[in-house]
This record gives structure tokens, sequence and C-alpha cells, in this order.
């Protein structure tokens, strides 16, 4: 097994400096027919989604051409697009997010299923999860002292006003599944967590979830809101950062895939949505810091789940307030940058 892993990771590596995938708004010259193509709409960055796809071009002779953007822009196309589909698959993006679009996805539920985690599954099979991303804080360690954050209500403490890296959570799933953890921890009233985080903000909300870590490690905010392995990535780079687990609780919301209702190319997307999940894949996360849905895979030298304190996250629930939370939101941080 650990040479069949190994194979399957050097021949990653080596598709990754050759190329071979399409990447773009629209189909690709010289695609071949429409039934050996795939058309993958991802938030994913690309050193995550590049190695997956071109190994499971390499495997299976399908061509797939990826359209990138944040989480919730790619699904508002999809929307768009839902007279005349043109993606197959969207890959990547909190769950609770897809789940919002659920009504023009295609429900499937792959033969690989059983070996997914039960804390990891969709009732509906609307989304398939594809790694778990504990959300966590990250602060810059030149200005902020080890042990001087611990919980979510450091997000109200007013000495770190406008000091805080926050992404537009309309535009990236992974900060709205932030924000949603973040008044699951709290409690309390809803609004009132918002308007206070909203103010304690200062009128700075950053554009994309990889905002966050640029803006913590250079030291324009001096602590963020972000997932466990974008920050991971940002200490192995030996960035000036360290995260923090709350102390109060964080979420363990997988990202995932989902065939879209209507898919030109469905079966192609249905292999690819196995692939995702298959041990080869899964087997490779923990190289990136990403944690599997698999109950037969570990956790890849991460920190073990039970050592943190994890929230009973209800995806469902999150989904159904997803616009109602949103326009909250914008109310507060509008009346923020009006005053």
């Amino acid at each position: 097994m650990k040479i069949r892993i190994l194979a399957f990771a050097l021949a990653l590596a080596l598709l990754a400096a050759l190329g071979g995938c399409g990447s773009g708004d629209g189909p690709s010259a010289g695609a071949p027919a429409e039934d050996e193509r795939l058309v993958v709409y991802t938030s994913h960055k690309e050193e995550v989604w590049r190695p997956i796809v071109l190994e499971f071009e390499q495997r299976t002779g399908i061509w797939v051409d990826v359209v990138t953007g944040g989480t919730n822009e790619l699904l508002e196309r999809i929307a768009a697009e839902s007279a005349e589909p043109k993606a197959d698959v969207m890959f990547g993006g909190g769950v609770d997010s897809i789940e919002v679009y659920s009504d023009l996805l295609e429900p499937y539920v792959s033969p690989e299923a059983g070996m997914i985690s039960a804390r990891c599954r969709s009732e509906s099979g609307v989304w398939t999860p594809f790694s778990l991303l504990p959300v966590v804080l990250i602060y810059n360690t030149q200005l902020i002292s080890p042990g001087t954050l611990s919980s979510w209500d450091d997000l109200f403490n007013s000495a770190y006003r406008g000091k805080i890296a926050f992404a537009d959570p309309s535009v990236s799933g992974s900060s709205f599944t932030s924000l949603m953890t973040m008044l699951l921890a709290v409690g309390g009233e809803r609004n009132d967590a918002l308007r206070r985080f909203a103010e304690n903000l200062g009128g700075l909300e950053l554009a994309g979830s990889g905002d966050v870590l640029t803006y913590v490690a250079n030291g324009s905010c001096w602590f963020g809101v972000t997932l466990e392995e974008t920050a991971l990535k940002r200490v192995e780079a030996g960035d000036s950062v360290a995260l923090v687990y709350p102390d109060d609780g964080t979420s363990l919301v997988p990202d995932g895939s989902a065939l879209v209702k209507g898919a030109p190319h469905a079966d192609n997307a249905r292999l690819f949505i196995d692939f995702t999940i298959s041990r080869d894949v899964q087997e490779l996360l923990g190289g990136q810091f990403r944690r599997s849905v698999r109950r037969d895979v570990g956790s890849g030298g991460l920190r073990p789940l039970s050592e943190l304190e994890v929230l009973d996250y209800d995806v469902e629930r999150a989904s159904s307030e997803h616009d109602t939370v949103l326009m909250s939101w914008e109310f507060f941080l509008e009346r923020e940058d009006g005053q």
C-alpha cells in the first residue's frame, strides 16, 4: 500500500510539473468528443485541484476543463446557467454553502460512501464531502504574544478594532462557515453578535479568504479567522504566524463536491466525485494539512480531533439561515461604513 501511494504521489508531482488540464471559462482548444469531457467549477486553490484533476485525466482519459472562483461566486454562476448548465461538478466550498443551492444539484451517493465517516455524510446525497476543515484563529507572532488569543470573544475586543482580518462571507464559503461558527460559539442574540463583530472590523472586510493570511502575515492585521489547512501552510512556509483552536469550540464542516442538475457530462462527473473520496486521494490529504473524511484514513499528523472542542454545527440549519444572516451582516457593515 505504501509503495502504491508513493507512486501516486510521485505521479501527481510529475503531472503538476508538466501541466495538462484545461483551465478557463469555456471549452479549451483541441478538446475531445463530448462524452470524453468534464467541466469542473472549483473554489479550491490550484495547489489542491490541479494534481487531483491531472491524475484523474491520466487514469480515465477524460479531458477536464476547470473554472475557478470563489465558492458563492461559482454557485451563483451555476444558478445563472441553470436553464442550460455548463458545469458538471462543483468541487470545493463548505457544504453549508453548497446546500443552499440544493435545488440546482442532483443527489448522488458514491459507491465509496460506505467508507465515509458518519459525521461527514449528507442525508440527502446532494453533496459528497471531500475533507474536514476546522475553523481557527490565526495571529501575527510579532504583534501578539502566544496565549493572548483564546476564544471567539476576542473578535469583540475593542483593542483589536480595525486589526482583524475577515473575508466577505457573501463571496467566501469558508468565511460564511466561520461566521456561523462564531455565532454558535458565543451564543446569545444573533444580531447583537453580528453587530459587535462588524463594528470591531472598523470597516475592513477583505475580498477573499486568501487575503486573510496575507494581511495577518504582513502585519496589516494582527489576527484573523481562517481554516486550519491554510493557517498550517503559512506556518510551514515560515511566516510569522501561529494558530489557535478556540477553547469555546470550532466547527468541522466539510468542503465537498456536488453533481450539477442537468450536467452535460453527468457520468464523467460521477466518476470524478468517486475519485475525490477514493482512498488514494484521501491518503494524500494529510500532506496538504487536510483531514480525510474516510474512516480508514488517519489524521496525517494533525492535532487529534479528541483534543478539540467541537461544536454541534447543523449544516441544514446554517444553509436555511444563509441569506438572512448575510443580509444582517451587510446591514451592520454598511452602518459601520456610514459612521
